[in-house]
Order: C-alpha cells, then structure tokens, then sequence
C-alpha cells in the first residue's frame, strides 16, 4: 500500500513540474497586438475592449458557448464563487454568442456578479481561435494594455471536462464512482420553476438624494440611470431605486413559463397587481410581499452545446 501512495505522490509533484514548465513554456510566447474591438454588454451598453480592464492593466476575457451549455456554465459558477479574487488582480469578462438580453436573464438567475459581452456575429472570438467552422469553443484569452493604450494578446487556453479551470472535476475524481455520468444543472433551484434572481428594486421618497446616500454612504456603485429609476449595484446584488411615495421593496424571480407560473400563483392566492409586458408582472402573494416575475429569455434553442 505504501508503495501505491508513493507513486501518487510521485505523479502528484511530477505534474506539479509540469504546470510550471506550462506556464513558463506560455511566457515564451510572443505576445500580439490586437485591435481594440467593440461589444455590446449584457446591459445593453456600447463598449471597447480597452473598457474592459476598467482602472487594471491585464484582463482575463472568458469565451462562453452560452446559457444552452450545461458545462459551460459550471464553469461560470465557479469564476463567480472567486470573482472577487480574480478582479482585485485583473479586469474580468465573460463572453458568450448569446444576445444581451438572453445574457441578462442568465445571470440574473444564476446570481453571477461579473460583466458579461455578446460576441453573437463578431468576429472576436474566430480572431482568439475560440470559432472555427461555424462552432464556438470555450476557453480563456488573457491581454495587457500599455500606457499608450494599445492592447495586446498575451495567452490563451481551452476548457474541457477535467481541466485546471473547473475545480468540481478534481473533487469528482476523488469519489469512488468519480467524474462518470455526471450532470451539471442549468437551475440553482430544482425544486420548483421560481428562481430568485440577483436584483431588487426599492421605492423611495426622495429620488436624488437617496442615489447620493446608497453611492457614498453605503458605498454601492452607480450603473445606469433611466427614467426615474437608477440601477446600482454591491456585493454582486443589483439594486434598482425608483421614485415612489409607498416606499415598495421587492425581489425577482424568473420562470420558463409566465402563463403557467400566473396561473399556479393565483390558484395560491396571489394577486396580478402590475402586468409590464407579455412576460413581465408583478405579484403580490397572500401575506402583502411584492415581487417581480418575468420569463426567462430562452434564446436560441437550435445552438449545439458543449455536451
């Protein structure tokens, strides 16, 4: 026995070895000026890739192959559980060919606090070698900016099930049945269709002032401002304030289905008090609480996944 936990410690420091001679042999490199692409975020914005590393001089950009891959998206969960670590180092962005409202719902309900952007019908993930043929590939491209402002590509790397980027295949492995047959779910909640997204909205009394009380008391960051209601966000959680004499604080779930979902909520006693749009409402349940529900966007459904 002693002899088998000898070998594995062996194998265990020769690929320890061979992750440094990796990273080494990826330094050697010669890093490539890239030009200074422009997207659309999952909030609808226009930005430049030189945007993304925010006030940091490197940049990690995440290539997704969007909601309708499984596995990609335990990948995502994991970089959200330590985005924290990763955005104190570096500008941190996933990408994916989703549309930036099908993004938007994803990370909503997944409660993922990083920026995300479309590449859908853009040429930079085929330029990154994330697209070939037609088909996207997950992985990660990394880049550093200079104080002239160019942008350079430094190093690239795939994903795949078992690799260095998704930590629950290492702990799979460690099982008696290991990493065979496993299932990653698309729903943090499996119990029911309800979703509790990352966002509440709050009504206040005071408009202007209560902006300037969450951003430099509470220390919450301005996003974007509509038409009498603003988005700030903290700690990963997006925070919408509106004008509103009632002061309503209410939270959000998603659903596959809005029309099931009315129906099953008022046979449970709840009110339709608000009907925003054809997949949009808001619900007042038997005990006076006010949410929001909307469908989740769907996207494309003819997309391969991963799997």
């Amino acid at each position: 026995m002693s002899d088998i936990y000898a070998k594995i410690k062996e194998l265990e420091n020769e690929i320890q070895q061979k992750k440094k001679q990796l990273a080494e042999l990826r330094k050697s490199v010669p890093e490539k000026q890239v030009q200074n692409y422009k997207f659309i975020t999952f909030n609808d914005e226009h930005v430049t890739l030189l945007d993304l590393f925010g006030d940091k001089n490197e940049l990690f950009i995440i290539h997704n192959m969007g909601k309708n891959c499984s596995y990609c998206t335990m990948w995502a969960d994991g970089f959200n559980g330590v985005y924290h670590h990763l955005a104190a180092k570096a500008g941190f962005v996933v990408s994916s060919p989703d549309a930036p409202k099908a993004q938007a719902s994803i990370a909503a309900e997944r409660q993922w606090k990083f920026q995300m952007i479309s590449v859908k019908e853009h040429s930079f993930t085929a330029d990154m070698g994330f697209r070939k043929d037609g088909h996207y590939y997950p992985g990660v491209s990394t880049f550093r900016k200079d104080e002239q402002g160019n942008i350079f590509l430094y190093a690239h790397a795939p994903f795949a099930p078992g690799d260095d980027y998704c930590v629950p295949w290492h702990l799979f492995d460690l099982l008696p049945s290991g990493s065979n047959n496993v299932k990653t779910k698309q729903k943090l909640n499996p119990h029911s269709p309800f979703q509790l997204t990352n966002q509440i909205a709050v009504g206040v009394n005071n408009y202007e002032k209560a902006i300037s009380f969450y951003q430099n008391v509470i220390g919450m960051k301005l996003e974007q401002t509509f038409d009498n209601v603003s988005k700030l966000t903290i700690c990963g959680i997006s925070f919408y304030l509106e004008e509103n004499e009632e002061n309503p604080v209410f939270f959000e779930f998603s659903v596959e289905d809005l029309h099931a979902a009315k129906n099953f909520l008022i046979k449970n006693g709840c009110t339709i008090t608000k009907e925003y749009s054809s997949t949009s409402v808001r619900v007042k349940d038997p005990f006076g609480l006010t949410y929001h529900v909307y469908e989740s966007y769907k996207g494309d459904p003819k997309r391969p996944t991963y799997e």
